[in-house]
């Protein structure tokens, strides 16, 4: 199946601050799926131009970049960004109203609307925009869903299926393999996107050490929490139950912040280095050093299925060969003549 014109309804979530580097967003786009940059929160349009060009001299193939709409969207940042014309602008965590809908696709921009509930999915519907990712409380980072996936997604597909809606959907949360990627199709869904199994990447730059801790978690070792970047942001997140977090997340009083906590650490977020508090929300990446251990390291519930490092593109690879070798399995045990063609033309 074509997505906005990528080959397979693949997609690596906008992952934060700066994980999702040009070489991560190339490699995805160039396997077949589609790659999304994050833009910086704050007014840099200096970084968002960089991200865009050297992602272009890495690949031809579509991509897009994310918003989070949380933080005031700069004007400017707005503007380039359809100066640019990216295949398509991801936002989540607000609402993105049918008027700026309409000037994306004025310039030739697709809109995504990453949701975490049946009114965000129907609200972002009536606005225009062209997909919807619906987010379950599986997913990793900061999560805008307290409903499981399996239960999110077919109330969306319903949901919008009965007011007349035919827009394409997209199932985000807890998947990281081929298995995932079918049963969200049998929900409804028209593609997967994936952030938790595309941060485990040689392309990634997330620190080593956070990849690892990937790498070694189990199917129960996240949880869903508040406790990271309260002072920037005070959203509910999943993360990797490190021996810091499971040792230390009570300290934080329940109104606190990380305001006044101890320096663990410096990083580089672009080109702006940065103290790393204790209890602060910063991603170690490539550059960090200090008590990386300490710091907040989001992952999703389907952290426990990932056990090594792959490339970008056998993450795409494995997904559609292999929710086509489950889906014709499926074929051979039970009559699925309209159902079963219906899910092999999606991958």
């Amino acid at each position: 199946m074509g997505f906005l014109g990528a080959q397979h309804a693949i997609l690596q979530a906008p992952l934060g601050p700066d994980l999702s580097c040009p070489e991560l967003v190339a490699a995805v786009s160039n396997a077949g799926g589609m790659g999304f940059l994050r833009a910086p929160d704050q007014d840099r349009t200096d970084i968002v131009k960089k991200l865009i060009q050297r992602t272009r001299e890495l690949t031809e193939r579509p991509f897009g970049i994310g918003v989070v709409l949380a933080f005031p969207l700069p004007e400017k940042t707005f503007r380039l960004i359809l100066e640019e014309k990216v295949t398509a602008l991801w936002v989540f965590w607000g609402h993105f109203p049918a008027e700026k809908v309409d000037e994306c696709h004025q310039a030739g921009v697709k809109v995504i609307h990453q949701v975490g509930s049946v009114d965000e999915a129907v609200k972002a519907a009536q606005a225009g925009v062209d997909a919807i990712v619906v987010q379950g409380v599986e997913a990793g980072g900061h999560v805008r869903s307290e409903v499981p996936l399996l239960v999110l997604l077919p109330a969306v597909v319903d949901a919008l299926k009965s007011q007349g809606y035919n827009i394409p959907i997209v199932a985000a949360g807890g998947i990281v393999d081929a298995r995932g990627y079918v049963a969200a199709l049998a929900l409804g869904a028209q593609g997967v996107c994936l952030g938790t199994r595309f941060v485990a990447t040689p392309e990634c730059i997330a620190h080593p050490l956070y990849k690892k801790k990937m790498v070694e978690a189990g199917v129960s070792d996240t949880e869903y929490t508040d406790v990271y970047g309260r002072l920037r942001w005070r959203a509910p997140h999943r993360v990797i139950r490190t021996p810091f977090h499971e040792q230390c997340k009570n300290e934080l009083p329940a109104d606190g912040t990380e305001s006044g906590q101890p320096v663990i650490g410096r990083t580089t977020i672009y080109d702006r280095d940065e103290d790393v508090p204790k209890f602060s929300g910063k991603v170690p990446n490539s550059s960090t050093s200090g008590d990386v251990e300490s710091m907040a390291m989001y992952a999703g519930t389907g952290v426990g299925l990932i056990h090594e490092i792959i490339p970008a593109a056998s993450v795409v690879k494995g997904l559609v060969e292999g929710a086509q070798a489950i889906i014709q399995q499926l074929g051979s045990r039970v009559d699925t003549s309209s159902s079963g063609e219906r899910l092999t033309t999606m991958v």
